[in-house]
């Protein structure tokens, strides 16, 4: 007890020592070691006292008053309209997301429970996995029998592209698993034909695919590759005698390998395979294979093992598949960038095996934006499940007989909430422009999406992450409990760092891809257009010597400042890149040799590009307390991008006005202290898809309750 206690005193003495930062900083500077040390000591035994409800002068115990929970609108005011924020960051289809969330909340496949009162709507984590996924078929088909997926493969169009986002933002909120077994169906197989396909497969396939009477996978990822598609070790080849395609699992390492959907449900895929045509390897191309039968029997030919327990994602049933010589008719491969003639004959409008890769690769950029997408409303559910509890959660009283204080009135709560609440509603402003960027694509915008969704699907897993775990420590041991969905949405969405990408190869993808318009822009003699990189034609900015209040809050003054590191790391990067090469090393060796600045100069891209999506949506307000709240959240992302390490590691910034930016961060956290409860009910989230503890954490967990 009395160990438990120490640490306690500890954890307390660090958090209210913030309260008198401020006036000791500079007095504390000079203070002797072993008067700070005696200071310690007193502290620790007043505390220690406290603790134990003793006094030198009496050692009996008082009761104090039980604790009640009041909800925070009760104390908390809205400066702002909350509607008018919720439009400003869904931004698109409000109506069909609560009409989806009021299908969820219907129905008793989502498992809804009464926890204080209150009915929340969760996944059950105790089910097995074999339990996990039969629900989340069973939810897929209950949400197609109410209308759900209508058009969503049948119809086109931005209305309808911008109606499945807002769909899948809503099924991710509820459960990962429903999530991605949609997303692997709709986006990758209904996607892969799509894009990949001709009429003809449209006709066959697309109805079929959205009726959900055909249930697709995507049969891309193998055991030795997975980031390296050029690098797959399945082979195809084509029998003129017969007119079919023979697929066929060459070695163990070729075998596709996390494949979702395929060990229970699936009854067809897209394999992607190396095609090879009369001796030549003609690279990667894919093909559809049924590989059940109308009874679910594994087809012939076709082996399938399931990749069992996860750490999250039970509710997706992944799976292992070997082909042992699987024919297919010709028609099965999907041809609009290349063809086979029934003779044999390999055939493409694009020569360049390069460029035929790339326009061959790039419908499935959109797995990058869902997954990206996503993960900014994970972030959402766990900052508003925490900063409602910390708004209703008191510990401990600053003085005796006083109220305990509430967990959101401690600075160092804010400092640790705030800034993410901040990084959230930047990321939903780019992960808006992200998906208009994507529905408006045209041939020619496909390498922006690239890299843009590239660094944002990065950049937004990372960060969401961050979230979580940050969120999931500022709820204590409630954020433990499955229940209140914090803590358990970690191992969920853990995979997101990976899915469609290992962030570190993408951040590396983004780089490598500056590097290339800076040398074309030098090569040309032209200016910088494109990728937000204009600002590389204009004089390099100049941060102030001294950074005042005023300074630091100026929108351009934030702007100048992320371009100047992002301009300077490219300069940087080509330099150091150019240096490798003129020791001969080639260009992937070069790269690799820069991948430390590689991934500055991707962060610092990601962050600029993140900003000016929230300066644009800023710029579209009219003047009034809407405006001026978004203004201290700007204000208060591009402060603690400033904040990053590389501002001092590269000389932006001296220690002097790295201190002024921190001082300055804590300034903005206070004055959005008012905002908060405001700030997180703009999510839009229904009360039901929180965590238990957002609300009466107390009767939640009343012995009525059990």
């Amino acid at each position: 007890m009395y160990e438990d206690l120490y640490h306690i005193q500890i954890k307390v003495m660090s958090s209210s020592s913030i309260f008198s930062a401020n006036t000791k900083t500079e007095s504390s500077k000079n203070q002797n070691p072993n008067s700070r040390m005696e200071q310690a000591f007193k502290r620790t035994q007043i505390l220690t006292n406290h603790l134990l409800q003793s006094s030198p002068s009496s050692q009996t115990l008082s009761s104090n008053a039980c604790l009640s929970y009041s909800p925070p609108e009760l104390s908390e005011n809205y400066a702002f309209d909350i509607k008018d924020m919720r439009k400003l960051i869904d931004r698109h289809n409000l109506e069909e997301r609560d009409w989806l969330y009021g299908l969820m909340k219907q129905s008793k496949l989502f498992n809804p429970k009464v926890r204080g009162g209150k009915v929340f709507v969760s996944p059950d984590y105790n089910q097995s996995m074999e339990q996990q996924r039969e629900m989340t078929l069973k939810r897929i088909e209950y949400l197609l029998e109410k209308g759900a997926f209508k058009g969503w493969l049948t119809e086109k169009g931005e209305d309808i592209e911008m109606r499945k986002f807002a769909g899948f933002e809503v099924c991710s909120i509820y459960d990962h698993s429903l999530f991605t077994k949609l997303g692997v169906h709709f986006f990758l197989w209904g996607g892969a034909i799509q894009f990949f396909g001709t009429k003809n497969h449209h006709d066959k396939w697309l109805r079929d695919t959205e009726n959900y009477s055909i249930k697709g996978c995507f049969a891309m990822t193998e055991l030795g590759h997975g980031s390296n598609v050029r690098g797959l070790e399945t082979v195809t080849t084509y029998d003129s005698n017969t007119g079919e395609f023979v697929i066929n699992t060459p070695c163990e390492s070729a075998q596709k390998y996390w494949i979702g959907g395929a060990a229970n449900h699936a009854t067809h895929t897209v394999v992607f395979s190396q095609l090879h045509i009369n001796g030549t390897n003609q690279g990667v191309h894919a093909f559809i294979v049924q590989i059940r039968d109308a009874d679910g029997n594994i087809c012939p030919n076709i082996r399938i093992v399931d990749c069992g327990h996860k750490i999250g994602l039970n509710g997706v049933d992944n799976a292992r598949i070997w082909f042992d010589n699987v024919r297919v008719p010709r028609e099965n491969l999907l041809n609009s960038v290349a063809d086979v003639s029934s003779d044999g004959k390999y055939l493409s409008s694009i020569e360049n095996p390069d460029q035929r890769f790339a326009a061959f690769m790039a419908p499935l950029t959109v797995g990058r934006v869902n997954i990206a997408i996503s993960s900014v409303y994970q972030s959402k559910v766990a900052l508003a499940t925490s900063i409602r509890y910390a708004l209703t959660r008191r510990a401990f009283s600053l003085k005796q007989n006083e109220p305990e204080v509430l967990l959101l009135d401690y600075p160092s709560h804010q400092r640790r909430l705030f800034p993410l609440v901040a990084k959230t509603y930047a990321m939903s402003f780019a992960a808006n422009y992200l998906k208009m960027l994507y529905v408006k694509r045209t041939p020619q915008s496909n390498k922006t999406i690239h890299i843009v969704s590239s660094s944002l699907k990065a950049t937004f897993t990372w960060n969401n992450m961050q979230i979580l775990q940050e969120c999931r420590e500022a709820c204590g041991g409630q954020g433990l409990k499955t229940e209140n969905r914090v803590g358990q949405l970690k191992g969920e969405y853990d995979v997101q760092s990976t899915f469609e990408g290992d962030n570190l190869i993408l951040m590396q993808q983004v780089s490598k891809a500056l590097f290339a318009e800076y040398m074309a822009a030098q090569r040309r003699n032209k200016v910088f257009k494109g990728l937000g990189l204009e600002h590389m034609n204009k004089p390099c900015p100049v941060i102030p010597l001294q950074l005042t209040s005023t300074t630091l809050r100026c929108s351009q003054f934030q702007m100048d400042a992320l371009c100047l590191r992002e301009r300077d790391l490219l300069n940087r990067f080509v330099a150091d890149v150019s240096k490798c090469k003129a020791k001969g090393e080639s260009n992937e060796q070069a790269f690799m040799m820069c991948y430390e600045l590689a991934q500055d100069l991707g962060k610092a891209f990601s962050d600029r590009a993140i900003f000016q999506t929230f300066v644009d949506a800023e710029t579209t307000l009219p003047a009034g307390s809407l405006k001026d709240v978004l203004g201290t959240l700007r204000s208060l992302y591009a402060l603690i991008c400033i904040e990053d390490v590389s501002f001092l590691q590269y000389g932006y910034l001296s220690v002097v006005n790295g201190a002024n930016v921190r001082r300055e961060i804590t300034k903005l956290c206070t004055e959005l202290r008012p905002h908060a409860l405001a700030l997180v009910s703009s999510f839009g989230i229904p009360d039901a898809f929180l965590g238990p503890i957002a609300f009466n954490w107390i009767q939640a967990n009343a012995w009525s309750s059990v």
